[in-house]
């Protein structure tokens, strides 16, 4: 099960980019353990859009 949700994330950036408050206090706000998850959230939104965001189920580890 992912760790946070599709709709925490959406919300999450969508409260960053609209400028509601820094990485940081978005954090500390939805009780987000990392600010660099929020970093990487934004990232990933800004390139791939909603998919970006959706958890991926591909194996990217080959043996």
């Amino acid at each position: 099960m992912a760790k946070y949700s599709y709709e925490l994330k959406k919300k999450v950036v969508t409260a960053y980019l609209s400028g509601e408050g820094s990485a940081y206090s978005l954090a500390k706000k939805y009780e987000i353990t990392h600010k660099t998850s929020i970093d990487n959230w934004v990232k990933s939104y800004q390139a791939e859009g909603d998919n970006g965001l959706l958890r991926s189920r591909q194996n990217k580890a080959y043996s």
